[in-house]
């Protein structure tokens, strides 16, 4: 018996059983290619305002716990899997799956054919959806309508929702050895904690925070960190960007930290037709051609070719890294002043490590490239 429905834009209507909370969510209905960590996944900010469907047909059989979140709580809209673990088995395990989301008011769906729905995002496109349960579900025609008047995610502005309120700090494990200023888009817990790890100490900022604030503390460097949305609408991120590249503050960025320097460098972004979401996602250095496996959550990214190079405010900028897959641009680093990013997650919880080295690189941009 389906008491659930997951309801697209375009019409599709996939039926299956209440997951999580009963009711109604709203949001891009994407998917993640993960194959474990839907717990990290669940609790990343990048993920506010949409429906996530994973790929992998079990999930929840690990449970949850309360060691392992990104954030201080869960930040999907919605959440969709084909085959929910009925016992979870794990030592760290200290609740189900099903009874965080019903405790944090996820709605979701469990029961369907989510290869079905890959394809059909895939060849589609992602695009608004709503979960519907309980006294929330109704005729197909009342739910679309629900779903076609929901906000889109091209042009939402999202990160301040997300953003600390105040800021914190991070101390460094061991010696103290450089001081850093990181711009909480929707930061996740572990890549303060891997900085930490290599004796820095990080500050973490609102997304309001001016240069003055940043100056305040002297840092070594700064951090631009993921985060959900439209980078398009982040204009004082960007323009706080430049004040910290005109300085010549040693930046690094990840992911919707990636978008903010490509704009801030004079490049556009654009909303990709489905994203990459997932920890199998590989990328090739094109000064090395070296490939890593990394962990990724994004729905748009930076004009441009791979290796290209072009002129800015702040001299010569090259498009560093790419996606085999589809070509798309996975970096970008100044040649002529001390910063660059990447469009996925070094901190990659859970995994894969391929990308750790990046915060060394920090460490040594931060050290005056010694």
């Amino acid at each position: 018996m389906t008491n659930a429905a997951l309801v697209l834009e375009d019409g599709r209507v996939f039926r299956g059983e209440k997951f999580g909370a009963e009711g109604r969510s709203l949001g891009e209905v994407v998917f993640s290619t993960a194959m474990t960590g839907y717990q990290e996944t669940l609790t990343d900010p990048s993920y506010h305002r949409q429906i996530v469907v994973q790929t992998a047909p079990q999930i929840g059989n690990t449970g949850w716990n309360d060691e392992d979140d990104e954030s201080s709580r869960i930040w999907v809209a919605g959440y969709v899997v084909r085959d929910p673990a009925r016992v979870p088995s794990n030592w760290r395990s200290t609740r189900s799956l099903d009874d965080e989301l019903v405790r944090q008011g996820i709605v979701g769906i469990a029961g369907i054919d989510t290869r079905t729905l890959t394809r059909h995002i895939r060849e589609q496109g992602a695009m608004r959806a709503g979960v519907f349960s309980g006294a929330e579900l109704s005729d197909d025609e009342t739910m679309l309508e629900q779903v076609r008047t929901s906000a889109e995610m091209l042009g939402a502005n999202l990160a301040g929702d997300v953003t600390t309120d105040q800021p914190y700090v991070v101390e460094a494990i061991g010696e103290k050895k450089f001081t850093v200023a990181a711009l909480d888009l929707g930061i996740k817990s572990n890549t303060p904690r891997m900085m930490a790890a290599r004796g820095i100490e990080v500050h973490v900022l609102p997304l309001t925070s001016t240069i003055d604030d940043i100056l305040k503390i002297s840092p070594n460097g700064v951090f631009l960190s993921n985060g959900p949305g439209d980078p398009a609408t982040q204009d004082h991120a960007i323009g706080l960007t430049k004040e910290v590249l005109q300085r010549k503050l040693p930046l690094f960025g990840i992911c919707f930290g990636n978008q903010i320097l490509g704009r801030a460098v004079g490049r556009g972004t654009y909303k990709m037709r489905y994203g990459h979401r997932g920890i199998n996602i590989p990328v090739i250095d094109v000064a090395t051609g070296k490939v890593a496996i990394t962990a990724q959550n994004h729905g748009f990214a930076i004009e441009g070719e791979p290796g290209e190079e072009f002129g800015s405010d702040f001299g010569r900028v090259q498009l560093s890294h790419y996606c085999p897959n589809d070509g798309t641009v996975e970096g970008v680093r100044l040649l002529d002043t001390p910063a660059f990013s990447v469009q996925y997650h070094p901190e990659a919880a859970a995994g894969p490590h391929d990308a750790a080295p990046l915060f060394d690189e920090f460490v040594t941009l931060m050290n005056g490239g010694n």
